[in-house]
């Protein structure tokens, strides 16, 4: 199964920050660890250029991020200052979910493991979020004759408004969300498929619901590979997510998603979305638990 990590290029965060930055070299550690992975399976992926990311974004926006043209506003929505540093990791992430879904079309499934930065709009940034790599993925690919229609499947706690905003009215792309009803974004955008859910959701009521989203999301293909953010704040002690799964929980729905796309020989690319947890560890633990499953799902039959 092919990685694709950018945790080498490290956002310099004042101190304080609530951005667990640093999750993304302990999952790298983890998997290693774990003996699941060697390294031959872990790639650095090249920077999205300005030519990709214009598939996705306005092509002035992406300037003045370049050019750290971005004023004190737009710094403040994304949450993190402008640096050239800030610009580069933000490439490569974008990056990496192109390059990962690329891996995934040869081999069944395949993953980022960072991404699934959803609240990034056409023009602007937002919660974390510079690049919309899912958005970018699914054009580039869609440009370059590879896929034609996607299906992107967001289960991070709060609402994919970014993803919404860019694709939400493009056919050939269906986003579906299931997201905290009272979490971030308060002012959401419409995807194809938005499930809302209660704080204090659980297990049992989250798995149904996704049930439910799985299927109207597969009536409304065929899709040619679907891009999963396996967020892992809706974890029951995420200091961001209140929906209160366990890890039990968030394994089940991992597989489901996995299952239902591998069961349809649909390849799939998986990005790693958000996680808040303290302590970081479980975090990393919930990641790489989800990138651990989603090894077994590789290379599926032949349609």
């Amino acid at each position: 199964m092919e990685l694709y990590y950018s945790d080498t290029f490290v956002l310099p965060l004042p101190p304080g920050h609530r951005f667990p930055m640093e999750k993304y070299a302990l999952l790298r550690s983890a998997l290693l660890a774990s003996g699941d992975f060697t390294p031959d399976e872990l790639h650095l992926p090249p920077a999205a250029d300005d030519n990709t990311l214009s598939l996705a974004h306005c092509p002035q926006y992406i300037q003045r991020v370049s050019q750290g043209l971005l004023s004190a506003d737009e710094q403040r929505a994304i949450g993190f200052p402008w640096t050239p540093a800030m610009v580069e990791r933000s490439r490569r992430s974008a990056g990496a979910t192109l390059a990962a879904a690329r891996a995934a079309l040869r081999d069944g499934v395949a993953a980022n493991l960072a991404g699934g930065t959803h609240h990034a709009h056409y023009d602007r940034g937002e919660g974390f979020c510079v690049f919309n790599d899912a958005a970018v993925t699914a054009r580039a690919l869609q440009a370059a004759g590879l896929v034609r229609r996607v299906a992107i499947i967001d289960c991070d706690v709060h609402q994919g408004n970014g993803t919404a905003h860019i694709l939400g009215r493009d056919p050939s792309v269906f986003t579906c969300s299931l997201h905290g009803a009272r979490n971030f974004p308060f002012d959401k955008a419409q995807s194809h498929l938005d499930i809302e859910l209660p704080d204090e959701t659980g297990d049992t009521s989250y798995l149904a619901a996704l049930d439910q989203a799985l299927t109207q999301a597969i009536a409304a293909g065929p899709y040619d590979l679907c891009i999963y953010l396996a967020g892992a704040d809706p974890y029951m002690d995420d200091r961001l997510g209140r929906l209160s799964l366990t890890k039990a929980g968030l394994l089940a729905r991992d597989r489901q998603v996995l299952e239902t796309f591998r069961k349809r020989h649909i390849p799939v690319v998986l990005a790693m979305a958000g996680g808040y947890a303290r302590p970081i560890e479980d975090t990393v633990d919930i990641h790489a638990a989800t990138i651990r499953l989603a090894k077994q799902f590789g290379r599926p039959a032949s349609r």
